[in-house]
């Protein structure tokens, strides 16, 4: 089993420098399995790992990937401008995972400030890469409240492909259905620069809102209430490879 200092454990889990981590050791704030820690320097296994910081329980995790219900009104980037930014849902150590300049988690692309639902961060960057490149065609789908009553005609545009006014080349949706007279749910296998809002404004309509539901097989749990998170495990990791 693997083991590693009860210092580097913490440091890696983002509690602070290993010195912090040291002196939150040495303080008696650490426990596991119920006994107060005070050596700093303690080899434990990390397998399955569950220690308890300050009274709160944590599990060790060797590297994050996560869900969060993104709300509207934020925004996905370490440094936002007119928006709070995202990040700050989650709790302190996971922003602070591993120490240095690239320190926490990423979001895994990003969502609009107005736009709403499944968003994936990982510290993980192959995952991240992997996730974000237009190559492997990842499904994402979206549900979209429109301005104006959907159309047949719109729908066929969209499955055909409509041309945005950077890119000559025509995108298309992978799937796309009316689910009432002002909405419809749309699945897209690249992410270009607010996408949707321009794939509808190129056919005559306009997004009023947006919603991601899914990312590949791995739908937005409907008790996530918006602003939580929660750990993907390794069945949720599975759903989302395609």
């Amino acid at each position: 089993m693997p083991q590693q200092a009860l210092q580097d454990i913490l440091f890696s889990q983002g509690f602070g420098t290993r010195r912090v981590c040291a002196g939150l050791v040495q303080q008696g704030l650490v426990s596991l399995s119920g006994r107060t820690c005070q050596d700093a320097s303690e080899l434990v296994e990390t397998a399955g790992l569950v220690f308890n910081v300050q009274g709160v329980a944590w599990q060790y995790q060797a590297q994050a990937y996560l869900m969060l219900h993104k709300p509207a009104g934020y925004e996905c980037s370490q440094k936002p401008g007119a928006w709070p930014s995202v990040y700050t849902l989650l709790p302190g150590p996971i922003r602070q995972r591993g120490g240095g300049a690239a320190a926490g988690v990423q979001a895994v692309g990003r969502l609009d400030q107005d736009t709403t639902g499944l968003l994936l961060l990982s510290d993980d960057g192959k995952f991240i890469h992997r996730m974000s490149s237009p190559r492997h065609h990842v499904p994402k789908v979206y549900e979209v409240t429109t301005k104006h009553p959907v159309t047949g005609h719109q729908l066929e545009r969209l499955l055909a492909g409509v041309v945005l006014e950077d890119d000559p080349k025509p995108v298309r949706a992978a799937a796309c259905e009316a689910t009432g007279e002002c909405a419809l749910s749309l699945t897209l296998t690249e992410g270009k620069y607010h996408q949707v809002k321009r794939m509808l404004a190129a056919v005559g309509n306009r997004v009023e809102q947006l919603h991601r539901a899914r990312i590949g097989g791995l739908s937005l749990p409907a008790d996530l209430a918006p602003g939580q998170w929660r750990w993907l495990g390794a069945d949720d990791l599975e759903r989302i490879r395609v």
